[in-house]
């Protein structure tokens, strides 16, 4: 269904356990080994400058995913813009909020409003695997800024591409080089097995970090010294990384032949870790005939109503799980 199963790296959790002596109370804005390591990361993965952006450690990304339009400002009247076919959190921090969320994919369906204070974008995205060209982030961030809008990008599975290249939002070919009114959510859950430590961060305009940062040491959101020396270990270390992507990129090619092989169509699918699938029926039909072989999927109603006759399978599970289903299928 999409939680990690393989074992955290030794090396993230000998740091974690090297840090269990920390008496005091940590930083929000992070421990200055940490700010470090995610300045260098951001800078190596998502192609943004060595400086000029700010950085801020958060438990875990849904936290700030469902935090995010208050921790902004946003409310009653304004317009929180989400995928068609988005993960759920989008949607719930906008009501959190008391704002309006409004569906599309294209900057014309949203219309003429200037009611627009945030548009969520996912690329790669959950639960579609879809990867947005860098030619159709940066129309999304010009017409942001064009009405004094955020955008956020959730990027938690930009290191996972597969027939795609991801590129973040804060790539100069997207943000143009500069980080106004731009953040981009990052998680360690998937990248490093992290989902129980509950580690993630924030980039973009420094501006904006700032306000965040400031609201979130007075509401006490705040990560744990240990988490963020895990962090560090984590951050600095590609091998377990590279490890980890080439598990997901075996088992996304088992998964994906024998649900093929089974007569589903495969969507987007391109990077992340899942596959969007379809049988071109209600997706409660796929998922009661998956679950009589013991298959359990996401239906794609709970992502919008535009996932109505599909159905998401993760790649999350261990190898002999993911060869039991393609012997189930087949």
């Amino acid at each position: 269904m999409g939680t990690p199963v393989d074992p955290v790296p030794q090396v993230i959790r000998q740091a974690l356990a090297d840090a269990a002596d920390a008496p005091g109370y940590p930083l929000t804005a992070g421990a200055p080994a940490l700010r470090d390591a995610i300045t260098g990361w951001v800078s190596r993965e998502c192609g943004a400058g060595p400086d000029g952006f700010g950085v801020l450690p958060t438990i875990g990304s849904k936290e700030l995913v469902a935090w995010l339009p208050t921790l902004l400002g946003v409310g009653p009247g304004d317009v929180v813009v989400v995928p068609s076919i988005a993960y759920p959190t989008y949607e719930d921090g906008a009501r959190l909020a008391g704002a309006t969320t409004v569906r599309a994919d294209s900057l014309t369906a949203v219309g003429p409003t200037s009611r627009v204070r945030l548009v969520w974008v996912n690329s790669p995205g959950n639960p579609t695997g879809r990867v947005l060209p860098a030619a159709h982030l940066r129309k999304v961030v010009d017409w942001a800024r064009e009405r004094g809008a955020v955008v956020a990008s959730d990027e938690c599975y930009l290191p996972l591409g597969w027939d795609a290249e991801p590129v973040s939002v804060l790539s100069p070919e997207v943000c143009g080089g500069s980080y106004d009114s731009v953040l981009a959510v990052h998680s360690l859950s998937k990248r490093s097995n992290l989902a129980g430590y509950r580690a993630g961060f924030v980039a973009g305009d420094p501006a904006l970090v700032a306000e965040l940062l400031k609201i979130r040491k007075h509401a006490g959101m705040i990560v744990p010294a240990p988490v963020q020396a895990a962090m560090v270990a984590a951050l600095r270390d590609e091998r377990h990384a590279d490890e980890q992507r080439e598990r997901y990129g075996a088992r996304r090619e088992t998964l994906r032949a024998a649900f093929m092989d089974a007569g589903f169509t495969v969507e987007h699918s391109e990077a992340g870790l899942y596959l969007w699938l379809t049988r071109g029926e209600d997706c409660w039909a796929t998922v009661d005939w998956l679950a009589r072989r013991g298959i359990l999927v996401a239906a794609g109603v709970f992502y919008g109503p535009g996932g109505r006759q599909y159905v998401r399978a993760a790649l999350t599970e261990s190898d002999e799980r993911i060869a039991a289903v393609a012997a189930r299928l087949a």
